[in-house]
């Protein structure tokens, strides 16, 4: 567990990557945010400070984003200070597919390069797979082959960096052993209701830096509403959503809280200065019934045909 005084880098507002690259410690996210996306990423980016914001093809709103990224630069933020993340989808996981879909999600962002580009998931689904997905609609993933392809980006200048999400400790063990460059960020479910220990100390183990999504939790799971999380935050005078993205930060792992209100997405980021005494940090660390909220069943599970029957294979049985 980490400590609550041991906030490290992220106190500084980024933490180091092991390219030596920084990843702000607090970026917008944008799953399921809808209409008001160019709206959110320019008040985040231009009023409200942040530096990050995270993405996905999957989302369908990166022409949204690069519309807010490209008023938010003409608003005098350079492009080098920006940190921008987005995602293979499941479909493109084939490595004559990994260079297409970053170049078309570039154009969509309206960008060069991306800081960080991150493998979405570890399934490959064909090409309009159902969901949940229908007997033959999981294919084989090239995971090497894929990662060779990604490499091939950073080589090239187009990404910054190179991740993955939703791994578990099997995979992310199978992809070091052939990785000429190791993931630097892997992206996970994580809050105090879920708290993901195995992966996170198998990044630790790697040197791999972990971003927190979810972080709040969920509709399914409010933490917000949690009674030792609105205690901690009564004690501080600080608002319970601030109290779970500190208690992120304070455990060594960036967040991308998801909001399309302009108050909460000024709100999310005014986690810095202050931080959660000990107590409360490992009171926080021990909330039981914990349950991960996003298992990817409707995704990638069919109960009858496979190749996987339950949530549990999906993560490798490591629940």
């Amino acid at each position: 567990m980490a400590s609550a005084q041991a906030v490290g880098q992220g106190e500084r507002g980024h933490f180091v990557l092991k390219s030596g690259h920084t990843i702000p410690a607090v970026g917008l996210g944008t799953w399921r945010a809808g209409s008001d996306t160019a709206h959110s990423v320019r008040t985040a980016i231009a009023e409200a400070g942040y530096r990050h914001v995270d993405t996905a093809a999957q989302y369908g709103v990166e022409k949204e984003v690069g519309r807010g990224l490209k008023a938010a630069m003409e608003g005098g933020i350079n492009r080098k200070d920006l940190f921008v993340t987005s995602k293979l989808w499941c479909t493109e996981l084939a490595p004559d597919r990994v260079r297409p879909a970053l170049e078309k999600t570039l154009k969509d962002l309206q960008l060069d390069y991306l800081d960080l580009y991150l493998i979405h998931w570890p399934f490959r689904l064909k090409d309009g797979a159902h969901m949940p997905p229908e007997a033959g609609e999981v294919l084989e993933f090239d995971m090497e082959g894929v990662w060779r392809e990604m490499e091939g980006l950073v080589k090239d200048g187009l990404v910054k960096d190179i991740g993955v999400c939703n791994y578990t400790v099997a995979k992310l063990n199978r992809l070091m052993r052939s990785a000429n460059v190791p993931p630097a960020v892997c992206q996970m479910e994580m809050h105090p209701g879920w708290k993901n220990d195995r992966i996170f100390e198998a990044c630790k183990k790697h040197g791999i830096h972990v971003t927190a999504y979810s972080p709040l939790g969920s509709s399914e799971k409010n933490l917000a509403h949690d009674p030792l999380v609105e205690k901690v935050a009564n004690k501080l005078d600080k608002t319970p959503g601030q109290v779970l993205l500190r208690w992120a930060l304070q455990r060594g792992t960036s967040v991308i809280p998801k909001s399309t209100r302009d108050e909460r997405i000024k709100e999310n980021i005014q986690v810095f200065g202050w931080e959660i005494p000990e107590e409360d940090f490992r009171a926080l660390c021990g909330i039981k019934d914990e349950k991960r909220v996003l298992t990817g069943e409707e995704l990638f599970v069919n109960k009858t045909h496979g190749p996987y029957k339950s949530a549990t294979e999906v993560w490798d049985h490591e629940d």
